[in-house]
């Protein structure tokens, strides 16, 4: 028998937060309670809406603010923003978010802005792609994406075992038929993650595009953020721009971000690939203040030599006539 996410309890410290929330957002918009688990901000500034979805928990822990990351999204374009906020991970599957959105539907809401973007990552990715239904037309952006958690289908994700009797195949169920009627999808995976690599596969719909975002692992969207290209890209999205192609131009940010560098460095170095460690451990140490890669360079210059090897010598460039 499946069954819906059991209520998560309200400490007086996230009460506290929450008040305050409701007083940011009541002069922004709106907050309004969705039964115990969930709760909804709005902010109607403009024709293009930003839909996200986000937890208590990661907004305490990742923002500087511990306010709504939709809130910074849109501070710079002046969007319009509706938030879904979880106590929990309940992965949105309760009957008050449900009826939440079938009111906004016979509202018309959807149908007064130009351009609507849903935005979400691993659990809230799920959501973002399954409540996307309800604004026929609009753009889905989704990170390290999850298609279902109904064991009939992905009973080859061992992660999430205290959801398995959830359920899944109500409303709102099947991720990848909720984006059926959405103008664009776009699917951010590292390919290198297994699950979430079968996750992305089940979304293979003509109007979805699937941007591989290798060594970023499970966290796709924070690196996003903390490489500044976040921002941009979602900008296009709301511009009608070409998504795929900025992505794959902005993310060439890649190649100054550290901790992509040290996943990289650590997939050579499990793969003994140790000329082309010492090869990127030279270039990084070349460009950047990088003390582990130097201290990594020196050890495998040491190594390559005892063996008899060295690594290519730079070749330099003719100055120009």
């Amino acid at each position: 028998m499946q069954r819906t996410p059991e209520t998560t309890s309200i400490d007086p410290q996230t009460q506290d937060w929450l008040d305050n929330l409701d007083d940011v957002a009541e002069e922004r918009g709106y907050f309004e309670p969705l039964g115990q688990n969930h709760f909804a901000v709005l902010t109607d500034a403009s024709p293009t809406l930003l839909v996200t979805f986000e937890t208590i928990e990661s907004i305490r822990d990742e923002t500087d603010d511990e306010l709504p990351l939709g809130f910074d999204l849109v501070s710079e374009n002046g969007w319009s923003h509706l938030g879904i906020i979880a106590n929990g991970n309940t992965w949105f599957r309760d009957k008050s978010v449900y009826g939440y959105f079938d009111r906004l539907v016979d509202d018309g809401f959807f149908e007064d802005f130009d351009q609507v973007i849903f935005v979400g990552s691993g659990m809230c990715g799920y959501a973002a792609a399954a409540f996307s239904v309800v604004a026929p037309g609009c753009t889905v952006i989704v990170y390290n994406p999850i298609a279902t958690l109904d064991p009939r289908v992905t009973e080859w994700d061992h992660r999430f075992g205290s959801m398995r009797r959830t359920s899944f195949t109500d409303r709102y169920g099947f991720a990848p038929d909720m984006v059926e009627a959405a103008n664009q999808v776009f699917v951010l995976y590292d390919p290198d993650e297994e699950m979430d690599a079968m996750h992305a596969a089940l979304f293979t719909r003509p109007h979805v595009t699937k941007l591989r975002a290798r060594h970023l692992g499970r966290h796709i969207m924070q690196d996003m953020i903390h490489m500044d290209i976040l921002q941009p890209l979602l900008e296009t999205a709301g511009a009608g721009g070409d998504v795929a192609a900025h992505f794959h131009k902005l993310f060439r940010a890649r190649h100054d971000y550290s901790p992509y560098l040290r996943r990289l460095l650590m997939r050579l170095e499990d793969d003994d690939r140790c000329m082309l460690s010492g090869l990127l451990c030279r270039n990084v140490v070349n460009r950047m203040k990088a003390p582990r890669f130097r201290r990594r360079l020196i050890e495998i210059e040491s190594q390559l030599s005892e063996a008899g090897q060295s690594l290519p010598e730079l070749q330099s460039k003719e100055p120009a006539e």
